[in-house]
């Protein structure tokens, strides 16, 4: 089981070189994450957006990659460049779609639209990947679905197991979190967690360990869960956290990255490619990692 981003990144070293397609890529942060994707040979990249404004920093900040990068010139027009890079995908020019400067609600436009998109059937949901000292956590979905019901987070969870198997996690553990261990039916995420794990007993959900409902100190706390008397394989030691709402997505992504000072990296799954919307003021290393990322969820 990859454990850090420095394994996950000698392994999408040995694998075949893949193409990242950035979506207004007039911004510094993709970029150097283009750049930086190449100099660890994870992936070339497709930059769609400004081209003069990229010309430019490349002219300034690496010359040594001026004229490398193939541009498709969109200028500032944020819904062009999304538009233009989904379209990169579908002529096989690109095989992982990369956010740029465009918002996250442009570039998922993009990729739902009905006739030119990137649509399989399938939801799409965010999976957070962060570096826990003991091993990789998937967190999911803070990205993508607002209020998700039962059958949203039926497709969370295999969302983010396909990335925990990429990881070579054979059999992921999931917790679907909530603020107790107890059903109470003013408390959905309860009922919800409940819900899905008779399901998971009844084989309807394969390929990984289900628990819920569970509170996030029994999820990732042996201490904690032995306390508790949580007795499941999950309890204490969860690879994948499945969050009731994106607000409780988004506080915990970003405190892992803002107060923890965890190394992250996003992917999106559900549609035909992965598609990376790390945050726009996210670093150039966080979306070299989710390039990488990417590349792997991309098998």
């Amino acid at each position: 089981m990859i454990k850090n981003f420095e394994q996950l990144i000698t392994k999408v070293k040995q694998m075949k070189n893949k193409t990242v397609v950035i979506a207004a890529a007039h911004t510094s942060s993709a970029i150097d994450a283009a750049i930086m994707a190449k100099k660890e040979n994870i992936a070339d990249s497709l930059l769609v957006g400004d081209k003069q404004y990229i010309d430019k920093y490349l002219h300034k900040n690496s010359p040594e990659f001026e004229n490398y990068f193939m541009i498709i010139d969109t200028g500032e027009d944020l819904e062009l460049a999304a538009s233009e890079s989904v379209k990169a995908i579908r002529d096989g020019k690109a095989e992982i779609l990369l956010k740029g400067k465009c918002a996250t609600a442009i570039l998922i436009k993009a990729v739902l639209n009905k006739e030119n998109g990137l649509r399989t059937g399938e939801n799409l949901s965010d999976v957070l990947v962060y570096e826990h000292p003991e091993k990789l956590v998937l967190m999911s979905d803070g990205g993508i679905n607002l209020y998700p019901g039962v059958k949203e987070k039926i497709s969370i969870i295999k969302n983010a197991v396909k990335v925990g198997h990429a990881l070579d996690n054979l059999k992921p553990k999931v917790a679907l979190l909530a603020a107790v261990e107890v059903v109470n039916t003013k408390m959905p995420a309860t009922v919800d967690a409940n819900t899905i794990k008779e399901m998971y007993k009844n084989d309807k959900i394969d390929d990984c360990i289900v628990e819920g409902p569970i509170a996030f100190d029994g999820a990732v706390s042996k201490m904690a869960a032995k306390e508790k008397g949580i007795e499941s394989e999950v309890g204490g030691d969860a690879d994948v956290l499945v969050v009731p709402n994106i607000e409780a997505g988004n506080i915990f992504g970003k405190a892992l990255t803002y107060y923890c000072k965890y190394r992250v990296a996003h992917v999106v799954m559900g549609a035909k490619v992965p598609i990376l919307i790390a945050s726009r003021v996210d670093t150039a290393e966080t979306k070299m990692l989710s390039i990488a990322l990417g590349v792997l969820s991309s098998q």
